[in-house]
């Protein structure tokens, strides 16, 4: 997943254009991509916000699909990820005239106005793919309904992970005979990892993304701790706070105590983490799987694991790219019909996605020896069934306003600008704000 960092800014301006996308009407036909289909083919366009090396293995399947379907016209699109992003597709979706099919965060489903801005998708005609909702973990699968439709066909999941480098660990003694990461149970017993890892190089055991614009990485590591305790940050259909004050400070507790203690990297940007991890020095790094192709790039001794259980539940943070179908309004016929069968053949290929470090969603490919074959990818898969996606509300998901709110009061816990109490009551205020705001994408909050 390319990680950029939206500004507040930004995703209001996004909001603010997409809620007068209801007005723009066909006028918003201008999102539509030119028509570049040879005669006999069956035009299928499709959007995306891949870059980086998500991008190159995207391509790589584009290009596959295209050379098995000769009679299918595929114009694919790369746009700006984030909130970019999500304006011109609702917009598309506003004005009717929107590609065949597009990628989508599952945890902004909620928001983006099913119905009105996406189609449903045909089960039957799906099924006729080949593709079923028993080829999905059950929990995943059911993020993508809305009042008994199905929007949203889940591709894969993109968990927060534990990297670790393997020389480090090695030397601090936290590797069993097989070369992996010896199990983890507890938050003593990771303390005490980082401890190690400490005392064997003279570096904090840890690095995660602390400060920076609009910084995420605090919120997606107080999410996963939190999740493991068992509490919801918003009720079951997003509209209530949920947040349990003394869960949620068992999490920020320990978030502060990490970098008081010097275990933490204290002032570190995304990018900042990225390099601290590379340096060779740091033990482990808490990030999102994606970034596996900046450490294969540098040669950098390390391996991948799930997030340790710290506080009773095995969860991480995630949230998953799914394929929806923006709103047509005249969905229908070959190209309808197309964009079925792309999302069946794109989710039957997925062996060449994981490559970059996101967990297929679909089950078949968690099985196909090919997919057992990369290393370390496979070795966190189970996670699939254990990921904490934010709740469904129209401000959560990828380059959410919740991610940006939450992520710099959690910030300050890490720098020692905020106390765990502070940040709570902080949390709160912010999140009512936001369940206080009406949907600027239509329908309910």
């Amino acid at each position: 997943m390319q990680r950029s960092s939206p500004t507040r800014r930004g995703v209001l301006t996004g909001l603010g254009a997409l809620a007068a996308a209801g007005a723009v009407g066909a006028g918003a036909a201008g999102c539509a991509a030119p028509s570049s289909v040879g005669a006999g083919k069956t035009r299928l366009r499709y959007w995306h916000l891949f870059g980086g090396g998500d991008g190159v293995n995207m391509k790589a399947m584009l290009d596959a699909y295209s050379a098995a379907h000769p009679s299918i016209g595929l114009e694919a699109a790369t746009l700006q990820w984030g909130s970019p992003y999500y304006t011109k597709l609702g917009m598309a979706g506003a004005g009717g005239r929107a590609p065949e099919v597009a990628a989508l965060h599952l945890a902004r489903l909620a928001g983006f106005a099913p119905g009105r801005l996406l189609d449903a998708f045909d089960l039957d005609l799906l099924a006729d793919h080949g593709v079923t909702a028993d080829d999905f973990p059950e929990d995943i699968w059911k993020r993508g309904a809305v009042g008994g439709k199905q929007y949203a066909i889940p591709l894969d999941t993109h968990p927060m992970v534990l990297f670790y480098n393997t020389e480090v660990c090695e030397k601090a003694g936290l590797l069993g005979p097989d070369g992996k990461l010896k199990p983890i149970h507890g938050a003593e017993e990771f303390t005490a990892a980082l401890r190690a890892a400490k005392k064997a190089t003279g570096a904090p055991g840890l690095v995660t993304e602390t400060i920076g614009g609009d910084v995420v990485g605090p919120w997606r590591v107080f999410s996963t701790l939190y999740s493991q305790t068992g509490g919801k940050v918003l009720s079951a259909d997003g509209r209530r706070l949920a947040l349990d004050d003394a869960k949620a400070l068992k999490a920020l507790e320990y978030m502060a105590m990490l970098v008081d203690e010097g275990l933490c990297h204290r002032r570190v940007d995304y990018p900042g983490s990225i390099a601290v991890f590379n340096g060779g020095k740091t033990a482990f790094y808490l990030n999102g799987e994606w970034e596996i192709s900046s450490f294969r790039t540098t040669k950098l001794p390390f391996s991948m694991t799930r997030v340790p259980a710290l506080f009773g539940r095995p969860t991480a943070q995630a949230d998953c790219h799914s394929f929806v179908l923006p709103h047509q309004r005249d969905r229908g016929g070959e190209s309808n019909e197309a964009a079925h069968g792309f999302v069946a053949w794109m989710l039957k290929h997925t062996v060449e996605w994981a490559k970059g470090g996101h967990v297929p969603a679909y089950l078949p490919t968690l099985e196909n020896p090919a997919y057992l074959k990369l290393q370390p990818q496979s070795e966190y898969r189970s996670v699939v069934n254990d990921v904490a996606l934010d709740e469904p509300a129209w401000f959560a998901g990828s380059a959410s306003l919740m991610w940006i709110e939450l992520g710099s009061v959690f910030s300050g816990v890490f720098t020692g600008s905020r106390t765990p109490q502070n940040a709570l009551k902080e949390a709160k205020s912010r999140l009512r704000e936001l369940l206080d705001t009406p949907n600027p994408f239509g329908g309910a909050k």
